[in-house]
């Protein structure tokens, strides 16, 4: 009989695409424990918005602590503890800062994976309830295994990512089209050409003059109104691509402004990124491109996907959940990240085409 009042804390401190991959995990422990207060802790503002509106978190903790001074950190983390039944660390989160908040907020029952690299230096023993992670599994299944140390379940069937988007950000989006004088029979493509630039991450990206010429090729072949989708971060590829092509680049107040032009979108196309598992999450059929990382772990989780790597290079996938900064040890000079460096334009194209399922000739 599910425990009255328990107090659960989900940890995602890993990014954008790593809490949304948690999402069925937490649709699930929910629907096993309906009546505990499930809270979320967080350091990114973006993993703020995408839960913001999920119906199975009460309330969200958002602390930058790669900000913050350590101190007012750790007394911040102190006013958490002993308030928690059950802490999970969200696959994956093989870092030892993330293992050693957990152990400092202090509840019984502490949830993380045993990892098949650097295990014992990212002190993955704080936690007290653990299971051995298996290379074979996408992210949502490692979380779904997780959270079955603690109860079963196996009755819950929908497995699906889970993001909800509001009314204000749907009407933004319908504003940011009409003013675009984009006709609702448009067909629109997004492209998010750009990636997080911690540990080397900028080496996810596939060359932005490939974008431009995809970009220009399905506007001419397609009619397609190309929309060009990242941070401000980003804002310098994408102004790159938009100068080269006829690709729109969208701005927006806010992450779900975004993700409700993302959800008008016929097709998506994207490196290997949290707005690849967003597009998925909003059921768009999504073209994902991937190098270095691995696509058994983190391809977009969706039925209408395709991925496009090099399969012929068996160095690739060759980064793991572990702190290092991605480097390609398998080739020097500018053959470096040759597995994404030398996917071509027509490759791309073709996986696009199929997703489009269109019958003109290109």
């Amino acid at each position: 009989m599910p425990v009255l009042n328990m107090n659960i804390l989900i940890i995602a401190l890993s990014g954008l695409g790593d809490a949304l991959m948690f999402t069925p995990a937490l649709a699930a422990l929910s629907s096993k424990y309906p009546d505990a207060n499930i809270h979320i802790l967080t350091m990114f503002k973006a993993t703020q918005d995408i839960y913001k509106n999920n119906p199975h978190i009460s309330k969200i903790y958002f602390w930058n602590f790669l900000k913050e001074n350590p101190f007012k950190s750790i007394n911040f983390l102190l006013s958490l503890r002993n308030q928690y039944d059950i802490s999970i660390n969200v696959f994956p989160a093989n870092r030892f800062p993330y293992n050693i908040i957990s152990r400092i907020i202090g509840a019984n029952k502490r949830l993380g994976h045993d990892y098949l690299h650097t295990n014992i230096r990212s002190l993955n023993f704080l936690n007290n309830y653990r299971i051995l992670e298996n290379n074979d599994l996408h992210n949502v299944e490692e979380n779904i295994r997780l959270i079955n140390l603690i109860t079963d379940t196996s009755s819950y069937n929908d497995n699906s990512l889970q993001l909800f988007v509001d009314e204000e950000s749907k009407n933004f989006a319908q504003q940011w089209l009409d003013k675009e004088n984009i006709s609702k029979n448009s067909l629109l493509i997004g492209f998010h050409a750009g990636s997080a630039l911690f540990k080397n991450q900028i080496h996810k990206r596939w060359d932005k003059d490939k974008y431009a010429e995809l970009a220009e090729i399905l506007h001419q072949n397609y009619n397609a109104t190309v929309l060009l989708f990242g941070g401000p971060e980003e804002q310098d590829v994408n102004e790159y691509i938009a100068a080269r092509s006829k690709a729109k680049i969208v701005k927006t107040p806010s992450l779900l402004s975004g993700l409700a032009l993302i959800s008008r979108c016929n097709l998506f196309f994207s490196n290997d990124s949290g707005l690849m598992h967003c597009a998925a999450a909003l059921h768009i059929p999504t073209v994902a491109i991937f190098g270095y990382t691995s696509h058994v772990h983190t391809k977009p989780w969706s039925d209408n996907s395709i991925v496009v790597r090099r399969n012929d290079l068996p160095c690739s996938p060759c980064f793991y959940f572990f702190l290092i900064l991605a480097q390609c040890r398998q080739f020097t000079g500018n053959e470096q990240f040759k597995c994404i460096k030398e996917i071509s334009v027509t490759t791309v194209l073709n996986a696009c085409k199929q997703l489009l399922d269109t019958k003109k000739d290109i």
